[in-house]
C-alpha cells in the first residue's frame, strides 16, 4: 500500500529534494508551492500526512493546518520553518501540528517522524475496516420506505418467536442472507450460535460432510472425525443459502433433522439428537421445482411454513437514494475518504436502472465509482454499471402522476400484469388499483389472481 504525502513549499529545490527521498521510500509524493494550491490538492484528494513550510506567499502554514484538521480522516500535518522559535513550535503544537522541524531538513529525522505516522494510520485504517465489517453486519434489512420494504418489515416482525422454519425467496443480491441473520439476532435462539452454509458452492460429497459431519474413515481423506455445521449450530440457527441447489439424496436428511431432530454423521451407526432453526433461502421458483422433481414436495412444504419475499430493488425504486447513501457512508469510512455524495442527477440514474442484481450490484457500481474517483460527489459519468445493460432515458414528464404511472407499470409487469398481487405489493385497495390502470391506459393479464 502507497501512502500519500503533499509537500507544500515555495522553494522548488527543497520540495525536489524531499521528494527524490520519500520516493526511494516508496511513498506518492503531490508538491504545491502556495496555499492556493495545496488547498486545490486536498480537495480532490486527502493525503496521508502532509509536510508544510511554515511561510508562503499567499499564507502560513497554521492556515493550512486548521483545514487539514476538518478532513475525514484528519491529515498529520508536519511543519518547516526556517525562523524557528520555541513559541512557534508550541503554538502549532497546540494547534494540532504532528512534528516541528527546522531548516535544513534533516532527512532521517522527518523518514522517522513520517514511519511512526503511518503506522498510527495502518493502525487506523484496520480499525476503520473492522468498524465497516460490523456495521454491515448490523444493517437493517428494511432499511427504506417503500410499501414492499414495510409489508416485509411487518411480516419478518411476526415470526420471530417462532422456531418453525422460515423460507426466504427473493432474486440474487437482495439481501436474503442479512434478513436471515437478522431474523436469528432478534429471535429467541439470539445467544445461540448462527451458522450458515452456501448450498450452490459446494459439491454432494462436500456438502453433506459440512453440514453433517463425519467419522474417521468415512471417505477418502477422511482422516479424523469431524463436527457438521448442525451440532456446531445446537439451540441456534442454521442458515441454508441456496437450498434449490441441494441434491435431492442430502433433502430427505435434511426432512428428518426438522422432523426428529436426529441426524447421523457420514460413517455413523447411530443417531445424534439436534436442537436447531432452519432458514432457507433461493432465487429458484421452488414449486417449479417440485414440479419438475428436482425437490422434494415434503421438504418444500415443510420448511415454506412461514415465507417472506425480498422485492427486488426495482419494485422499491423510492428507496434507492436512501440505500445508496447508506453504502457510500460505509465504503467512505471503510477506504478513510471524507464522505461521498451523489448529485441529484446521478440518484435519477440509479433510479432508472433496472438493477438485475439488486442491491450487490448497487453496491459494486458505488465502491466501482469511489475508487475510480476523487471527487466528494459523484456524478452520472461516475457511474458504470455491472450488466452492461443501457440506463434508460429520463422520462420527458416528471410530474407526481407521471412517477405513479411508471412505478405502477414496472410492478404489474413484475407480477406478469396481474392485479391482485400488485396492488398488494403496491399497499393499495384493488378497486384502487383498477381505477389507476383504467387511468393510465395500463396493461394487465386476464387472470387477475
Amino acid at each position: 500500500m502507497k501512502y500519500k504525502v503533499l509537500v507544500v513549499d515555495d522553494e522548488q529545490t527543497l520540495r525536489t529534494g524531499i521528494r527524490r527521498v520519500l520516493e526511494k521510500k516508496a511513498y506518492e509524493v503531490e508538491e504545491a508551492a502556495t496555499c492556493e494550491k495545496a488547498r486545490e490538492l486536498l480537495q480532490f484528494s486527502v493525503p496521508d500526512a502532509a509536510i508544510l513550510d511554515y511561510r508562503l506567499p499567499d499564507g502560513t502554514a497554521l492556515e493550512l493546518l486548521a483545514e487539514a484538521q476538518k478532513l475525514t480522516p484528519p491529515v498529520p500535518v508536519i511543519i518547516l520553518t526556517g525562523h524557528g522559535s520555541v513559541d512557534l513550535a508550541v503554538r502549532a503544537i497546540k494547534e494540532g501540528a504532528e512534528h516541528f522541524l527546522t531548516k535544513p531538513v534533516e532527512m532521517p529525522a522527518l523518514l522517522v517522524i513520517l514511519e511512526r505516522i503511518m503506522e498510527r494510520r495502518r493502525a487506523l485504517h484496520k480499525e476503520l475496516v473492522l468498524h465497516s465489517q460490523q456495521a454491515r453486519q448490523k444493517l437493517d434489512p428494511f432499511r427504506g420506505t417503500s410499501a414492499a420494504i414495510k409489508r416485509l418489515t411487518e411480516d419478518a416482525r411476526r415470526m420471530l418467536q417462532s422456531d418453525s422454519p422460515i423460507l426466504i425467496e427473493g432474486e440474487t443480491g437482495v439481501g436474503k442472507g442479512l434478513l436471515a441473520r437478522w431474523l436469528h439476532d432478534h429471535g429467541s435462539r439470539a445467544e445461540e450460535p448462527f451458522v450458515d452454509l452456501n448450498c450452490a458452492a459446494l459439491s454432494q460429497e462436500f456438502l453433506e460432510s459440512e453440514l453433517f459431519g463425519h467419522q474417521r474413515g468415512a471417505f477418502t481423506g477422511a482422516a479424523s472425525a469431524k463436527a457438521g455445521l448442525l451440532e456446531v449450530a445446537h439451540r441456534g440457527t442454521v442458515f441454508l443459502d441456496e437450498i434449490g441447489d441441494v441434491d435431492i439424496d442430502i433433502q430427505s436428511r435434511i426432512l428428518k433433522v426438522l422432523e426428529e431432530k436426529r441426524f447421523r454423521r457420514l460413517g455413523e451407526v447411530r443417531d445424534r439428537e439436534v436442537d436447531i432453526r432452519l432458514i432457507a433461502a433461493t432465487h429458484q421458483d421452488l414449486k417449479r421445482l417440485v414440479r419438475d422433481q428436482r425437490f422434494r414436495s415434503d421438504l418444500y412444504f415443510r420448511i415454506s411454513t412461514l415465507p417472506l419475499n425480498v422485492p427486488a430493488l426495482r419494485e422499491r425504486v423510492e428507496d434507492i437514494p436512501l440505500l445508496a447513501r447508506d453504502i457510500l457512508e460505509s465504503l467512505s469510512a471503510a477506504l478513510g475518504r471524507s464522505r461521498v455524495e451523489l448529485s441529484q442527477d446521478a440518484e435519477k440514474m440509479l433510479q432508472r436502472y433496472s438493477w438485475p442484481g439488486n442491491i450487490r450490484e448497487l453496491r459494486n457500481v458505488l465502491e466501482r465509482a469511489i475508487l475510480l474517483s476523487d471527487d466528494r460527489e459523484l456524478h452520472p459519468q461516475n457511474l458504470r454499471f455491472d450488466s452492461g445493460l443501457e440506463v434508460p432515458e429520463e422520462p420527458a414528464g416528471d410530474t407526481l402522476l407521471e412517477v405513479e404511472r411508471q412505478h405502477i407499470e414496472r410492478i404489474l409487469r413484475a407480477e406478469g400484469g396481474r392485479v391482485y398481487p400488485a396492488a398488494e405489493r403496491l399497499g393499495i385497495p384493488v378497486s384502487t388499483l383498477y381505477k389507476k390502470i383504467k387511468r393510465y391506459g395500463l396493461k394487465t393479464s386476464r387472470a387477475p389472481h
